[in-house]
Order: structure tokens, then sequence, then C-alpha cells
């Protein structure tokens, strides 16, 4: 016992120093539930202890339950009957109840971030202090993930705050700092770090009150509950109506929060406490759950951690790179690169150039002070270590160039060849193309196995992802600098393997193809981009196609039709983007119109021309069609890059569609959404799709494969 919650007496108060000596950071597991029922137990038992005060001895007080147990035991959890996973969930909860009743005060002396678990913890004492420490959080994030806190979050939250109050933390997965959850009466003080132990004792030795208010016979919840009341009833009819319309009912999660709100209020308090551990098991029982917390936790966290990283190779530490193209792509990395502390060279054809480019990004960093998410002296070093440029040799010492010039070979092998012959032998040279093979561009340079493709997302600045490609002659050490680099600017890599359009384009691009392909068979551009938006997708597909421009589509699509020669086969979607862009001049909303109408000082819509050109056929398709339709070709475009090694790891393809192009995140990536519908199902579904709407719906080999046999893509 006490493995991980030392139990120390100091005269009449007992300290229970979290301090988990296998992980670095305290975590919910069942050795802390054994250790955390043994101190209530012995509090309960010592008569000379007036109570307790639990704190950390880690820089995190408590970071929730270990999640990667919540995977490890998958398997287990499916085939167990829904009343002993329900006694399973309702363990932590059944002990902090006990913790709140046990008859002594226990105050919390909170010395580090306390997110999920860690603050139901906090919730249920008696006291909550929070010390004054830069950085700070305490939130309940679990929607985020597709869970609910099931420690009684819902509850005492609810009882302490009232339901408005407290939606913004249960239903968006809000966390607050020190001050501003003292403000919301979440904690009780806000103290310095060196007196939160000592503060807390002093008040257990108060002799305060140690029952809680929802213990007591005159306890009202604040500002009302349940649907009869007049101060609630409208806004838990509106709330309904929100999540349903951000989530279009596909994210569980939320809608069980909101029947915990609206239920668990009208019930005394243990009865509520089941309710919650009933609508977590129900969660749990339900695939989104396991899918979202898979990939938005564990697989991220590993990607995260570099787990693809090639061992024995030193870590790299950069300190001067060079981008080269001062676009929208370019000045991106390079402003993420500078934030991250490291000196870059931003050149461009000229150095006018190259200054907007500079420009532009001291106005996205002046925008962020405005805005309160950035320092104006983290602004100001930012910037000063950008360099702006014309003259290749400002590359000299660099460890890392990125080249992120425009979609087109001829340029790219110029600049590829400028560069090999000024950076040192040992640095690495990346392309953020987002189609072009990397194979063939290292072929520009002479050291091919220094080449590697960096794949960044737009805007740089918001989006967590870098896809990493490896070319065919890619060696070991230029992939972990690579990695090193990505880490250091606080991204997300995935690893894949080379390819034309490599992971995420084609994937994404399956998709954009479908939805501008309905169009041409007469299919109403409205309910294309509605359904996108109910399958859970951000954007609609031809709102995405004008946003990257049909031109460059066009561009591309050309120089794919060069590079392949008598291969090269159209898409469905191309005569239709060639007609709009080539032929009408519209190239999407740089230019005023595409799909879309862009009027000047209004709100975009579609273009009325669009059913002149290609009619719109009738009977129109249903709902469900259009949205399998988009969401198959997916899952289908995923099948084939794994089936073609340009992945590897079914983490990979997941993390880089759900944080790379938006892939609805209830799925859990589309490896995770085929185990959870089954391979099986899946072929059944391609098969029909391909009756009725051609080969591009053909299951690959990969998928008859494993409906075959019965297998999943983890597990």
């Amino acid at each position: 016992m006490n493995q991980v919650i030392r139990y120390e007496l100091e005269g009449d108060v007992a300290l229970w120093m979290l301090d988990n000596p296998r992980k670095s950071t305290n975590t919910i597991d069942q050795a802390f539930l054994d250790d955390l029922e043994a101190c209530i137990t012995r509090l309960q038992s010592e008569e000379g202890t007036r109570g307790a005060v639990i704190t950390s001895a880690k820089a995190l007080f408590l970071a929730g339950a270990d999640l990667n147990d919540l995977e490890r035991n998958d398997e287990v959890m499916r085939k167990l009957p829904p009343a002993e996973m329900f006694e399973k969930v309702f363990s932590l909860s059944r002990l902090l109840r006990k913790l709140e009743t046990c008859g002594k005060p226990v105050a919390c002396a909170i010395n580090g971030t306390a997110m999920g678990g860690g603050l139901e913890i906090a919730l249920a004492c008696h006291q909550r202090f929070v010390a004054e420490i830069p950085g700070l959080q305490l939130g309940l994030p679990e929607v985020q993930i597709g869970l609910l806190p099931a420690g009684g979050g819902t509850q005492r939250l609810v009882r302490m705050l009232g339901i408005q109050a407290a939606m913004p933390c249960l239903l968006e997965g809000k966390s607050l700092d020190p001050q501003a959850a003292l403000t919301a009466r979440i904690v009780d003080a806000v103290v310095p770090r060196g007196e939160i132990v000592e503060r807390a004792k002093q008040w257990v030795r108060s002799g305060p009150d140690c029952v809680k208010p929802w213990d007591k016979e005159d306890f009202r919840m604040p500002r009302g509950a349940g649907p009869m009341d007049p101060r609630v009833a409208g806004l838990l009819v509106v709330s309904n109506a929100l999540v349903h319309e951000k989530t279009a009912d596909n994210l569980p999660a939320p809608r069980a929060i909101l029947s915990c709100l609206y239920e668990g209020p009208l019930l005394p308090m243990d009865l509520a406490l089941r309710l919650e551990c009933k609508y977590m098991t129900r969660l749990l029982i339900d695939g989104t759950t396991r899918n979202m917390v898979r990939t938005l936790f564990i697989n991220k966290s590993k990607c995260e951690k570099l787990y693809r990283r090639p061992a024995d190779i030193p870590v790299t530490q950069f300190t001067k790179i060079g981008v080269i193209g001062s676009g929208l792509m370019g000045a991106g990395i390079a402003q993420v690169a500078a934030r991250a502390g490291i000196e870059v060279v931003l050149m461009d054809v000229d150095l006018a150039t190259a200054e907007r480019g500079k420009a532009a990004i001291a106005k996205r960093l002046n925008d962020s002070v405005t805005k309160g998410r950035l320092a104006a002296d983290k602004a100001e070093s930012t910037l000063a270590r950008i360099t702006s440029s014309n003259d290749y040799a400002a590359l000299r010492g660099a460890q890392l160039v990125v080249e992120a010039v425009f979609e087109d070979r001829g340029i790219k092998s110029k600049v590829i060849a400028a560069v090999d012959e000024i950076v040192g032998p040992n640095a690495v040279l990346a392309s953020n193309t987002s189609t072009l093979p990397i194979t063939g561009l290292a072929g520009y340079s002479k050291r091919a196995k220094n080449f590697i493709g960096l794949h960044f997302f737009s805007p740089v600045d918001r989006m967590p992802l870098v896809e990493i490609i490896r070319g065919k002659k890619t060696d070991d050490a230029t992939l972990a600098r690579v990695l090193d680099f990505v880490q250091r600017l606080r991204k997300t890599p995935i690893v894949v393997n080379d390819s034309r359009g490599f992971f995420t384009s084609r994937f994404f691009g399956s998709y954009v193809n479908e939805g501008i392909a309905m169009v041409g068979e007469g299919v109403a551009p409205a309910l294309i981009e509605n359904t996108a938006r109910i399958l859970g997708m951000p954007v609609g597909p031809l709102a995405v196609q004008d946003e990257v421009g049909l031109d460059l589509a066009v561009s591309v699509t050309r120089q794919t039709k060069a590079d392949l020669g008598d291969a090269w086969q159209p898409g469905t979607s191309y005569p239709i983007v060639e007609k709009l862009s080539a032929g009408l001049g519209r190239h999407g909303r740089k230019s005023g119109g595409g799909f879309y109408d862009y009027p000047q000082g209004g709100k975009k819509r579609l273009w009325s021309g669009l059913s002149d050109i290609w009619p719109a056929r009738e009977p129109q398709p249903a709902v469900t069609e259009v949205r399998r339709r988009m969401l198959y070709i997916q899952l289908i475009e995923a099948i084939k890059c794994m089936q073609e090694g340009v992945l590897e790891y079914a983490a990979d393809g997941d993390v880089g569609a759900v944080f790379g192009v938006g892939f609805p995140a209830y799925t859990g990536g589309p490896f995770s959404y085929i185990d959870h519908l089954g391979a099986a199902r899946v072929l059944r579904e391609c098969n029909e799709l391909a009756k009725r709407h051609g080969e591009r719906f053909k299951a690959p080999r990969l998928l008859r494969e494993m409906a075959r046999d019965g297998k999943r893509f983890y597990g």
C-alpha cells in the first residue's frame, strides 16, 4: 500500500503526497485508487488526526486518468457486461464520495496543473488552495477526447456554480488559470507557492465545517435546475440546439454531458453520481470514445514523443535555418521557427519581396499581441531573429534549408541546386511541396540522402501537423534531424514514405475530388456543402477548392500530366475545375469567384451560374448517399496508402487525417473508423458504391484480405 500516495503525519494533520515513483506525471490508475482508499480509511480511523491536506511532489498536481490504460485494456473492456463496466467506471466516483463524506476536513493544495480527474479530486475536497504559478491550469477537458468527467465533475461543478456557469468548463473543456478559477469560485484562495501547504494545514486545524452544501437539507441549486425552472428552462433548450448545430450529433460526449446537467441536479447527490457514471459507461461502450482517445491523445502523444525517430542518433540543437520563398507558407515557417528561438534567413527573388514577407510576419505577431495571445517582448524578439535576403550566401551555416516556392518543378530544381552549392555537407535540404514526389526533387541535389519533405499546413502558426516525407534515398540521420526540428517547433510530426501527394494530399484530395465530381453529375452544390458539414468536415469541398485556388489545381494537374506522360489519367473533378478556371477565369476567392461568389463587404454565396453549366438532376440523391460517397472515398484512399507502403503505421494516418486535414475527430481517423465499422462492412459498402458510381470505389486488395481474415489495423 501507499505506492503512489505517501501518507505523512505532521502533528495532527495528515499530508497526502501524490508521488508516483514509476511515472514522471501523477495519473489515476488502479494503484492510485488503492492508495486513495487506504488513505481515506486510515484518516477516518485515526482519532488524533484532525484532517488531511492533499498535494503533489511533482511539477503537475495530477493529470487525470491514465488513458494509456484505457487503450491497453481495450480488448478486455469490450467484452465486459455493461454492469461490470459500470462498476469499474464508478470506482473513482465512489472513493471521492467517501472522501467528501469522511467526517473530517480535507483541503487540497493544488501546486501544479490539475486536469480531469485531478480537478475532480480537488472538487471533492472541502477547501481548495491553488498556488500562484505561471502557466498553471485547472480544467475538465474530457469532452475534447470524447469523454465526460466521471469522478463527480459534472455534478459537483454544477452544484457549486450553477448550470450556466458550469457549461463552458464541461461542454468546451475550457481551462482556467488560478485567478480565473478563483473568480469563477472553483477554488477558494490563490496563495504563493511556498505557503500553500501551510495555509491548507492551518485551515484544517481551524475546525471548519466539513459537510458539503449539497449534503445539507436546505441546499438549493444555484440559479435553478430542471425544465420547469424559468431561470434555466430556456438555457437547456438552446444549449441542446447549439450542441446539435456544432456537432451534427456525431459526438456523443456533449450530449451525455447535457443529459448529466439536465437530470443530475434533480437527484440527490448519490444518485446523481451514479447517473453520471451511467452516461460515462455508455460512452465507453460506444466505439466513438475509444477512437477519439486513441488518436487525439495516445497516438498524438506518440508522434510528439517522436516514436518514429531512428535510435542512436544524437539530438540536433538547431540555431540557424533558411527558408526560401516568403509567401504565406514560407513566411509562416519562418515565423514559427523564429518563435522557437532559431535564427532564420528568409529569402526570395529580390530583397523587396523578402521584406514584404517579413512585414507580413510582423503584422501577424502584432495582431497576436493586440489580442493578448503573445507578449510584446516575445513578438519583438521573434521578429529580430528573422533576416530578409535575396543572397544565397546568407544561408551559410544553416543546418536546415526549407524551400517553399511555387509548385513548379523547374523553379524548385534551380533553388535546390543553388542551395546545394552554399550549405555545409551535413545540412538538411527540405521541400515544403504538397504534391511533388520527394525522390524526384532529391535528384536535383548532390546529396539525396540529406533531402526530405517537410509539408506544413496553412496557416502554419496555427496548424499543429507537419507531414515528413522520406524519399527513397533519405537516410536515418536526416529523418532524425527533421524530427528534432519539428519537435522544437512544438508541432506534431507524422512520417510517411514518398508518393505523389504523399498521404494527406492524396487523402484529402479524394474528398475534394468527389465533391466537385458530384457538381458535374448535377448534384446541387448546396447539398454537397451542407452534407460535408453534417459528415463532420470543417469545410465543404467546393469552399476548400476556392481557398486553395482553382488555378493552382489546374497547374498541379498539368505538372502531374507532364511527369506521368501516357500513364496520366485525369481525375473526375478536373474537367469541372478547368472549365471554371481556365475557361471562365474563376480561380477562387483570390479572383472574387470560383464555386462561390465573394462580393466585397458581403458574405460568400454559391455561384448561381453553376446550375447553368451543370443543371441539377432530378431527383436529387439522399443526404445519406452523398455522405457515404464523401466518407468512403477517403477511407479507400487511406487503405491504398497503407497497401502501397506510403504509410507504415495506422497511427500516422489517423493523426495526419484528423490534425492535418480536418477528418472528423469522432472517427478517430480513417483506420480507427474502419476498425470501428469492421472491414467486412466497409467492403460491402465499397462494393455497393462501386456498382453505382464507378471503379474509384473499388475495394483495395488490403481491405478484401482484412475482411476475409477478420483483421483490424489496431489490436
